[in-house]
């Protein structure tokens, strides 16, 4: 799943690549992706770029006051093709193309079920995944004020509440698992257990996780965002590695059926 680091890193590469550039053809292979059958993806053709922005886990990319929302889900995400050059051989399906003078935008979903969404909209908060989100989890000017307001004193189990859309942005399965593993604090402990130190710590830990995640992505090609994300991973997806903090065993999260992991001596309690 792509999350805010990653997104935000293509986000990144697209507004540098596509800004002021011109739509001049568009295919679209898999129907079901489209939610606005009223307003077809050809429309966007003689449309040129003026800006790109991400929301959570979706971006955005304005053509001339035409919003094409990207909604990545699960296993969504997007290849660039130089004009001159073959379009990359993958596994995943191709959603769609937005081809340009010089190379071709391709939607791509690798999942075993449709997860993308597009929508062509005035304005991307009308998409409803999009309206409902939270604060942004990377925003510079998210809080330890803000983090104290989502988390409410809630009887939800932390990992669940910081995967939670509406409650923070951007955040999935595996950043989940490394803030919490950066924070030493329970997947399974209820918002409400926890005191002012441990959220002063979790804020911590989610502020520097996804910070730097940011910072290293930065300029990794988009065909490579994946592994470099993967290769990052300290605890999440390691079940039985040993943990760079104790050095014990990495183990999955009871109940996750091996969808998330922590290490249970620096994270117990």
């Amino acid at each position: 799943m792509p999350e805010a680091p990653e997104v935000e890193a293509l986000a990144l590469f697209l507004r540098e690549r596509l800004t002021g550039r011109e739509v001049v053809d568009t295919e679209l292979v898999e129907g079901r992706a489209w939610k606005t059958r009223a307003r077809p993806l050809d429309r966007l053709v003689g449309r040129r770029v003026t800006a790109v922005t991400r929301y959570g886990k979706h971006v955005d990319l304005d053509l001339e006051g035409a919003h094409l929302a990207l909604g990545f889900g699960r296993a969504g995400w997007a290849t660039w093709t130089e004009v001159d050059e073959e379009e990359p051989a993958t596994a995943a399906a191709v959603i769609a193309r937005v081809v340009f003078a010089d190379g071709i935008l391709g939607i791509t979903d690798a999942g075993d079920w449709l997860s993308v969404q597009l929508h062509l909209v005035d304005d991307a908060r009308e998409v409803p995944s999009v309206a409902k989100l939270g604060p942004d989890a990377i925003d510079p000017a998210f809080s330890l004020e803000m983090l104290r307001a989502a988390l409410g004193g809630r009887r939800k189990q932390l990992k669940a509440l910081l995967q939670e859309q509406e409650t923070l942005a951007g955040i999935g399965n595996a950043y989940s698992d490394e803030i919490l593993f950066a924070a030493r604090l329970s997947p399974v402990a209820h918002a409400s257990s926890l005191n002012a130190e441990e959220v002063t710590r979790l804020y911590e830990a989610l502020h520097d996780t996804l910070a730097t995640a940011v910072a290293a992505r930065r300029g990794v090609p988009i065909a490579e965002q994946k592994a470099a994300k993967v290769a990052a991973m300290r605890v999440h997806g390691r079940t039985g590695e040993p943990c760079p903090g104790c050095g014990g065993a990495i183990e999955d999260i009871p109940g996750t059926k091996g969808g998330g992991q922590w290490c249970p001596s620096c994270q117990g309690g």
